[in-house]
């Protein structure tokens, strides 16, 4: 039986695919007429509506006066489509037949076959009716929203839509709607400036800590109870915490005995025990964060109020101590823990005491440093700044080389090798740090050489064997000064703590294990902290549009140049330009910022 139960006439109304069509002759095949065409098709292709005749077709849903009264009817009762067009529109047409079916095949009111049509209970009539014109509501929100942000304007109610954009600023995602829609390539650089320019985000705000995985939470979990170690009382010497000004986490001090230096260190492995929670989400972090705007701790913050070196009276230390030959050679090495009291200071406040109660302390880091030296320990004199923000102030400050922070460095490098040559000599296992030599070895006398022979630097690792440090002029070298700040340290403590108390230590593959772990970690916070910085110095740059300043051509190719800026220590790639050289300085102003892709762009004056 055909939908309605009728033979197809000419002249009559049909439905052909979903649309009304005229019958303009039947033979083995039943030729037919609709807006926009006509076509041969099979008797089954087709399904009568009206006998017709039929003299235009039909077009849109009319107006039906007698919906209420044709709902109201079949609640009880099915009629077919002839009678259901009767009872909408008054009559059965070519027209009511095309407007009854259409109500039927929306099945908004009716449900059923054309040869048996009920109407659909009011309740779930009006749930329908409801949510279609949520999804009208929620169609036409979505077209406003999307020509705002084509305008680069966004609503507060556009944000819950807007997390989706977030996701591919911070490399969570690589799919997005929106961005489609308003016809932007999905990559993060394009997110970070539609929530920009969109006022989503601040201008400050910097996504590539979390683009790159990194923890941005601070250490919560709570301190353990543990057995406090027997301490050496060593508070009648005189120590020094020297750092940068504004330092928050003092994690090593310094003192002199005759020919003996001591690095005293922030005791982190007498609270952290190996396997412990504190232990695991240390390992997980790798190290602190350290941003211009913000530092995120690798131990929970309270330790370093408990332990940092002169924050308070007495201050529990590691101390390593060391007898410096004439030759700049360590010997009589020591390692205990201790009890210290220590003076913080400053570096630039240390400068000014280097000839009087640091001067016996420079003579020996000055005697580590020509053997470090001759031993072939290369200095890559590039620039380096301390980038921070101060109360929305965005402080740039170079590192000025020399003096105090040479002698802080020297000595806590020699801690570093005193420590390496104690556990190889006393078979303790513990992270090493390493690095090949360079195919070439160079002395760079200018910047662009300099910079050069950086990039034939191999790069350094962490091992449980020891290994020479060529970068450092070392024979042995381990990082241990700062295990407050970095898993690799706080490693080596726990081994040396052990060993003090005469434990079991962590076998090679144990101590290889924790080791990988915080450094893959690590690698992320090194490249979190560069691109940071990166976009901290190029926001100064843009709240200081009339910035003027001197760069050096730092490399030079076919078409591209490489200028290094040392005041803000920037490098950027610029187009080459004729007669310039390397080494030459020339001076910049600023021509345009990007800081979503991270990059300047400079004019040359003059």
């Amino acid at each position: 039986m055909s939908l309605v139960g009728q033979k197809i006439q000419t002249s009559g109304l049909v439905l052909y695919k979903s649309r009304p069509a005229v019958v303009r002759a039947i033979s083995d095949k039943i030729d037919i007429e609709y807006d926009g065409g006509s076509k041969r098709v099979r008797e089954k292709d087709v399904t009568p509506l009206h006998p017709g005749p039929v003299s235009v077709l039909p077009g849109g849903v009319a107006d039906a006066p007698g919906l209420d009264d044709a709902r109201e009817l079949l609640l009880d009762e099915a009629l077919p489509l002839e009678d259901l067009a009767d009872l909408l529109y008054g009559e059965f047409t070519p027209a009511s037949a095309w407007g009854a079916w259409q109500f039927l095949n929306e099945g908004l009111y009716f449900s059923g076959e054309a040869d048996a049509v009920k109407a659909r209970p009011a309740q779930l009539v009006e749930e329908d009716i409801a949510r279609r014109d949520a999804k009208a509501r929620e169609k036409a929100e979505w077209e406003e929203m999307l020509e705002r942000l084509r305008k680069r304007q966004m609503a507060e109610s556009d944000r819950p839509a807007l997390v989706e954009v977030e996701r591919i600023a911070h490399g969570e995602s690589d799919k997005s709607r929106i961005l489609d829609a308003i016809d932007l390539s999905v990559t993060p650089a394009n997110a970070h400036r539609l929530l920009v320019q969109t006022g989503y985000w601040s201008e400050e705000y910097n996504p590539h800590p979390r683009r790159h995985g990194i923890i941005l939470d601070d250490n919560l979990l709570d301190l353990e109870d543990t057995a406090e170690p027997q301490r050496t009382d060593l508070r009648d010497l005189m120590a020094w915490a020297i750092d940068d000004a504004g330092s928050q986490d003092p994690d090593d001090a310094i003192s002199l005995e005759g020919d003996r230096l001591y690095v005293h260190v922030a005791d982190a492995a007498a609270i952290v025990q190996p396997g412990s929670a504190l232990d695991e989400e240390a390992r997980s972090r790798g190290a602190n964060l350290y941003l211009p705007d913000r530092v995120i701790h690798m131990l929970p913050h309270a330790m370093t109020q408990q332990l940092g070196l002169g924050l308070q009276e007495t201050s529990p230390a590691l101390s390593i101590s060391f007898v410096v030959d004439e030759s700049g050679e360590l010997d009589d090495i020591r390692i205990e823990t201790s009890l210290v009291r220590v003076t913080r200071t400053s570096y630039d406040a240390a400068d000014h005491d280097l000839e009087g109660n640091l001067a016996g302390l420079k003579a020996l880091t000055d005697r580590i440093a020509a053997r470090r030296q001759q031993a072939g320990a290369a200095t890559l004199d590039l620039p380096e700044v301390n980038v921070r923000v101060i109360e929305d102030e965005i402080v740039i400050k170079p590192y000025q080389r020399g003096g105090s922070r040479q002698l802080v460095t020297e000595a806590m490098l020699a801690a570093g090798e005193a420590v390496a040559k104690y556990a190889q000599q006393n078979t303790i296992v513990i992270p090493f740090a390493s690095q090949p030599e360079p195919d070439e070895v160079r002395q760079p006398q200018t910047m662009s050489e300099t910079f050069a022979y950086r990039r034939m630097f191999k790069p350094s690792r962490g091992t449980v064997e020891p290994a020479p440090h060529f970068g450092l002029g070392l024979p042995r070298y381990t990082r241990t000064t700062s295990p407050l700040r970095r898993y690799p340290d706080l490693l080596a403590h726990q081994q040396l703590h052990a060993w003090l108390r005469g434990d079991a230590l962590l076998d090679e593959s144990q101590v290889s294990e924790r080791l990988s772990i915080a450094e893959s970690a690590s690698r992320l916070i090194r490249k979190g902290e560069r691109l940071s910085n990166q976009h901290w110095k190029l926001l100064y740059l843009q709240r200081n549009r009339d910035w003027q300043g001197e760069a050096v051509v730092a490399e030079l190719d076919e078409r591209k140049m490489t200028l290094i800026i040392p005041q803000l220590a920037l490098e950027m790639k610029q187009r080459r330009v004729a007669g310039l050289e390397l080494d030459q300085q020339v001076r910049l102003a600023v021509d345009s910022i990007n800081i979503s892709d991270l990059e300047a762009r400079f004019r040359i004056l003059g």
